[in-house]
């Protein structure tokens, strides 16, 4: 006899566009870009912004760079391994539980993955957004996500959430593992790249609105954890990568990649660290991305296409990636503790 699952867990990525048509990029850049906590300004400016001038100009190139590490069977990196990864977590969870895979935009949408969890009648659901480091812009907007979904539920298992693991030493132990794939004594200098936030946001999380941060991030934040503080995750979690790498202060840099726009967004940008690395001499770089769990277009090419590229421009030689998590066992374990609460 089938054993029904008792408890949920529900996976959630950022999102890929469903195929790298023109019009499939388009629409998931309108989805992702329109989410206010993404793009923090007012609609009527976003909706013209966004509808108007910046996803047509980057649509058409955003479906390019999409087609050179596009699979014909498994389509986008991100889409497979996130698939892959919630089928390992299925098979150690056992029978008793049901994960589902949902992206924040686009397809599997959370409404979807949600929709066939409410008729299992389970009796809890744990949702785990995949992003290490919190931020209202990618952990925020999945649990907002999710509970607008479920207001219209009529009944209710016991839901909770991952708010973020950005210092759990077994993502430190992969991202350590994949860094000694390559030999560490070959680079020069290690950079620490993380995705950018707009400095506003930084400020955002403090109910009273009075919070202000400097453009690369108040010093506390950088030396000490909060809860609340993107900034203070990515340095913390940098840490934990440097004392388990045994690096020291000057053989890296912590920086920030993917800013949209003209208002500042959290500094130093990481085109800005290549050109200062540069200048100084320094030829071959290793880049540790880790706000990404799995490679992704913001790994595969933003950093081992884009970056390369600039680096190798201003007098550079060499730019390596240290893998993500990706499929890796100690992921996967990391998942299942998330997933049982513990």
């Amino acid at each position: 006899m089938d054993m029904k699952p008792k408890k949920g867990v529900l996976l959630v990525q950022l999102g890929t566009p469903d195929s790298i048509d023109v019009k499939d990029v388009k629409r998931y850049l309108n989805e992702f870009l329109m989410d206010p906590r993404v793009m923090d300004i007012p609609y009527l400016n976003r909706f013209l912004l966004i509808r108007g001038i910046i996803t047509p100009r980057r649509a058409p190139e955003t479906a390019r760079v999409y087609s050179t590490i596009w699979d014909p069977e498994t389509g986008s990196p991100l889409m497979y391994y996130s698939e892959e990864q919630q089928r390992l977590l299925q098979e150690e969870l056992g029978d008793e539980y049901h994960v589902e895979l949902a992206m924040r935009y686009q397809n599997p949408s959370i409404e979807s993955a949600l929709k066939k969890m409410e008729g299992m009648w389970l009796e809890s659901i744990r949702v785990i957004p995949l992003f290490p480091q919190y931020a209202s812009a990618t952990s925020g907007s999945v649990i907002d996500k999710v509970m607008e979904i479920m207001r219209n539920w009529q009944y209710f298992p016991e839901v909770s959430f991952v708010s973020n693991f950005h210092d759990e030493p077994d993502m430190i132990d992969v991202f350590v593992e994949n860094a000694h794939k390559h030999d560490l004594s070959h680079f020069d200098h290690f950079l620490f790249s993380y995705h950018g936030l707009p400095v506003r946001q930084l400020g955002k999380v403090d109910p009273s609105g009075e919070l202000q941060c400097p453009e690369f991030g108040c010093d506390s934040c950088q030396k000490d954890s909060k809860a609340h503080c993107y900034l203070s995750h990515c340095y913390g979690t940098t840490r934990l990568l440097v004392e388990k790498l045994g690096l020291k202060e000057g053989d890296y840099t912590v920086c920030f990649q993917s800013r949209l726009g003209k208002t500042p967004w959290i500094q130093p940008y990481t085109s800005d660290v290549l050109e200062r690395l540069a200048k100084e001499g320094k030829k071959k770089l290793l880049v540790f991305s880790p706000a990404f769990v799995a490679d992704c277009i913001e790994t595969i090419d933003e950093i081992e296409v884009e970056y390369a590229d600039e680096f190798k421009a201003m007098g550079g030689e060499e730019v390596k990636l240290v893998e993500s998590l990706n499929l890796n066992p100690k992921w996967i374990q990391l998942l299942k503790k998330l997933a049982l609460g513990k």
